[in-house]
């Protein structure tokens, strides 16, 4: 039987104000959560500031190490929005003004003072690019290649990430169960060594918490088929128990 595939995005998180703690990112979780529903795991996350050459680095070693990238920040109307420029500068192409985003640009903003210089900047792609709806505040996101370009306001990459759904490829989304218990996770390291083991195509990940004065650890289960999925979970939890721990859902 021919080994699943799996499919990798990385996520390049761009922006100054990141960095300096002074905005707290949210996409990540977002994205991972989207990207699993597509059958695509996310493998890996950066950020970087806003400088130019180090995000076409990013860019570059990240969209040849994996199927997909998907970038957030930098491609709001002001000076220092500067990912299209990145990204085309990596790619090797020049920055266009998308005739279609410029219409819908035009539409949105006709009631709201018309579309300025700087608004206009929204409407700026590498060359070749494609659009990515965006019907919460006018200005697309967009795709080149294997890249995905979206906005660093995590509602707004979210109706872009609803309007992406079903259209790229991926295999199958990787399901979860989760066992708790009020052990210490370095109790039962072994157990969980021989269970994940035990069952091919099965992760075992361990999420140590603190709880009402008690140490334990949630156990999560993960795989692509729930068959495996079912059996290894419940093999994990009849081990535990025969080891005399207490076995729980997931300890919020």
């Amino acid at each position: 039987m021919p080994e699943e595939r799996i499919w990798t995005a990385a996520l390049l998180v761009i922006g100054d104000e990141i960095l300096s703690g002074r905005t707290q990112d949210k996409n990540v979780a977002q994205i991972a959560k989207w990207l699993n529903l597509q059958g695509i795991r996310l493998a890996e996350v950066r950020i970087v500031p806003d400088v130019t050459e180090k995000i076409a680095a990013a860019v570059n070693a990240l969209r040849e190490a994996h199927d997909y990238l998907f970038t957030t920040g930098g491609i709001g109307p002001t000076h220092d929005d500067i990912t299209v420029d990145s990204i085309a500068a990596a790619l090797g192409v020049p920055v266009v003004v998308h005739p279609k985003a410029r219409a819908t640009l035009e539409a949105y903003y006709a009631p709201r003072g018309g579309v300025t210089d700087a608004r206009l900047r929204m409407a700026r792609v590498p060359q070749g690019a494609e659009l990515i709806d965006n019907p919460m505040s006018g200005a697309p996101g967009i795709r080149v290649g294997n890249i995905f370009i979206l906005a660093g306001v995590p509602h707004i990459a979210t109706v872009m990430l609803e309007a992406l759904s079903g259209t790229i490829e991926g295999g199958r989304p990787v399901l979860s169960k989760t066992i708790g218990s009020y052990t210490p996770e370095s109790e039962v390291a072994e157990i969980l060594r021989e269970v994940e083991a035990a069952h091919p195509g099965t992760q075992i990940g361990s999420y140590p918490f603190f709880r009402e004065g008690r140490v334990g650890a949630n156990f999560v289960v993960r795989a692509t088929d729930p068959a495996l999925l079912d059996a290894c979970a419940e093999d994990l939890a009849r081990r535990l128990s025969a080891d005399g721990r207490e076995v729980r859902d997931e300890v919020a």
